[in-house]
Formats: C-alpha cells, sequence, structure tokens
C-alpha cells in the first residue's frame, strides 16, 4: 500500500505519517525532512534555504524526482511532503492536512524554539515561496486540493484523533485488497 501525506509546514504531517508507518510497518519518506537535512548541512535557516531553493530549481527537483521514484516503486510506505498527493499517482491513499497559519505557527514555534511571531513570519515567507516554486516548475497550484482522497483540518483533531480517522481509512482500503 501507499500513502501519501501532504499538508503546509506545522500540519501534523510527520507526526501522522511516523505514526501510520509505525502502525503498520511501512517505510517511512520526509521530503521535509531532507529539506531541513539540506538546510542544515548549508547552515542555512529555512527561510534562507527556501530562497535559495526559490533560484536552485535542483534542490526541488532533486527532493521531489526522489520522493516520486521512490513512491512510485515502493510497497509499504508512508510519503510525507507537500507535494507528495501530487507526485505519487499510484497511491491507494492520499490525504491533505489543513491548519490555520495561526494554529501551524505555534506549533512551528515550540519545535524550532521560535517566538510565534518569528515562526508566523517565516512561515507565511516560506509557504509564498514555496507556492511559486511549485507553480513555476511543475504548473501545480498547491491550494488545488483535487488530488487528495481525505482531507482533514488537523486544528480541529489533535494527533491520537487524526491517527484513529486515518486508521480507518487505511484499514478499509486493505480490507478491499
Amino acid at each position: 500500500m501507499r500513502i501519501t501525506i501532504s499538508g503546509a509546514p506545522g500540519s501534523g504531517t510527520t507526526t501522522l505519517g511516523r505514526s501510520i508507518a509505525g502502525k503498520y510497518s511501512y517505510k517511512y519518506v520526509s521530503a521535509g525532512e531532507v529539506f531541513r537535512s539540506l538546510a542544515k548541512e548549508r547552515h542555512m535557516d529555512l527561510a534562507s534555504f527556501g530562497k535559495l531553493a526559490e533560484n536552485d530549481s535542483a534542490i526541488d527537483k532533486e527532493i521531489d524526482a526522489r520522493q516520486k521514484e521512490i513512491g512510485e516503486s515502493s510497497d509499504d510506505i508512508v510519503l510525507e511532503g507537500r507535494l507528495a498527493g501530487w507526485m505519487v499517482d499510484n497511491a491507494d491513499l492520499k490525504i491533505l492536512l489543513y491548519a490555520s497559519p495561526e494554529c501551524r505557527s505555534i506549533r512551528i514555534a515550540e519545535r524550532e524554539c521560535l517566538t510565534e511571531e518569528q515562526a508566523f513570519v517565516m512561515t507565511v515567507e516560506r509557504e509564498a515561496c514555496e507556492a511559486g516554486r511549485y507553480l513555476d516548475y511543475y504548473d501545480i497550484d498547491i491550494t488545488d486540493n483535487s488530488p487528495y482522497d481525505l482531507i482533514i483540518n488537523s486544528e480541529t483533531f489533535d494527533a491520537d484523533e487524526l491517527f484513529s480517522i486515518v486508521n480507518a481509512a487505511v484499514s478499509s482500503i486493505l480490507k478491499r485488497k
């Protein structure tokens, strides 16, 4: 089974992806972790690295191509990333998580040891930068939800509740296989 989980930074995609992968003993692949590790290797914060990626399409394209190849050629995998639902055409379940920028900024501030204001500014800048790149590189409007089978507001549901909802969907699909 192939599952993609997409959503804006701070929406809970990583937590959900790891939980589902752990439950089913699936491989977990995260575009965000690759992006963060590349930024760290270059001693850059995410916003600065995002701006670099804006001027060097090879960074995004490498991450996206790698994730697409892994996703489409692997079984029993959870792929988490902003474009995962767009990139992995043969996914069995495509999930999108949503939460308001304010909610996500609080989560990011805690995770990244920033103030909420810093996290909000960084998040808004990063998302605008990414949206422009995705449109330019792939003609993908990141606000278009049409590829997704399941869209969940992670501001409404906590991590355990999100897991329960997605677990029910995965169980249902597995019963049909």
